[in-house]
């Protein structure tokens, strides 16, 4: 491959991913250091017409009708459903909204908590891959992305005569504070 064309390729997909990679950095640091945005929650009784049952699509229901009803969209991830034994209950996560269905004493009630995330807190779920399926594909992408530009740098370092020592002994640095921040860690 020529030094043009890796220098072109490296800027088009740094260019095309800064955004997402910005999220991850800042979202990261961030989580690092304890932030990891706010929930808004609300938790309400609501009246059954028969008693809870251990089926997902109908405890689904009940928590989209509570969503629903505060313009909150849908969780974006999965959905956990009781074991049997226990009293029905749901728990459905996703990146801008949780919900959970549980059982009360009384039969022919439920308690229903609904969260909508902040805006930090939303992006926090992406970066913790709670989100759908299509930005789990694109944060695949940018992984894939992000070692594309580093494997052109590291080529483009060792096609230079002059940067060839200093990209082998960065590497080979790299590669020692890398085990060392593990060991440690």
């Amino acid at each position: 491959m020529s030094r043009l064309f890796l220098t072109k390729l490296h800027l088009v997909l740094a260019a095309f991913m800064f955004p997402a990679v910005l999220m991850f950095l800042v979202t990261g640091a961030l989580y690092t250091w304890g932030s990891k945005g706010a929930w808004h929650e609300e938790t309400v009784s609501v009246t059954l017409s028969q008693p809870l049952a251990a089926d997902e699509a109908a405890l689904k229901q009940i928590a989209l009708a509570e969503l629903g009803k505060r313009g909150i969209p849908a969780p974006s991830g999965s959905a956990s459903v009781s074991e049997a034994g226990e009293p029905a209950s749901l728990e459905w996560t996703g990146a801008r909204s949780e919900a959970s269905v549980k059982a009360t004493d009384d039969p022919l009630a439920a308690e229903v908590t609904v969260k909508e995330a902040s805006i930090h807190r939303w992006l926090v779920q992406l970066h913790k891959a709670k989100g759908s399926t299509t930005f789990k594909a694109y944060a695949t992408l940018l992984a894939s992305v992000l070692f594309l530009l580093v494997a052109s740098g590291v080529v483009m370092g060792l096609q230079s005569a002059p940067l060839r020592r200093l990209t082998i002994g960065s590497s080979l640095a790299g590669a020692g504070a890398f085990v060392g921040f593990v060991l440690l860690g």
